[in-house]
C-alpha cells in the first residue's frame, strides 16, 4: 500500500528546495557556450591524435623488441647465451673481484 501523503510531502520538499536554490548561476550565452563546447571539441581531437601516436609507437616497439628476440636467439648468438655448466659473471663487480669469487 502506498501513501500518496508521504510522497506527496516529499515532492513539497524537493520543490522547494529547487527553488530555494534559485536559478542555474552558470548559464552563460550562446556565443560562450559554443566556444567552450568548440575548446572541448578541440580537446578531444588532439587526446585522439596522442593516443593514436601512442599506439603507434607501441606497434613499432614490438616489433622492434621481436626482431630483436629473434636476433639473439639466432644460432651464431647460441653459444654466448648457452652458459651450461660455465660460472656466471657478475658484470657490476670490478675486474679484480671477478676473479677471487
Amino acid at each position: 500500500m502506498t501513501r500518496p501523503l508521504a510522497s506527496s510531502v516529499g515532492l513539497i520538499f524537493l520543490l522547494i528546495g529547487y527553488t530555494a536554490a534559485g536559478p542555474d548561476s552558470d548559464l552563460r550565452p550562446r556565443a560562450v557556450r559554443s566556444t567552450v563546447c568548440q575548446e572541448h571539441v578541440n580537446l578531444h581531437t588532439r587526446l585522439d591524435i596522442v593516443e593514436k601516436k601512442v599506439e603507434d609507437t607501441v606497434e613499432n616497439l614490438e616489433t622492434e623488441l621481436a626482431a630483436l628476440l629473434d636476433a639473439i636467439e639466432d644460432p651464431k648468438w647460441r653459444p654466448l647465451l648457452d652458459n651450461t655448466g660455465q660460472k656466471t659473471v657478475d658484470i657490476l663487480k670490478d675486474p679484480e673481484q671477478r676473479g677471487q669469487s
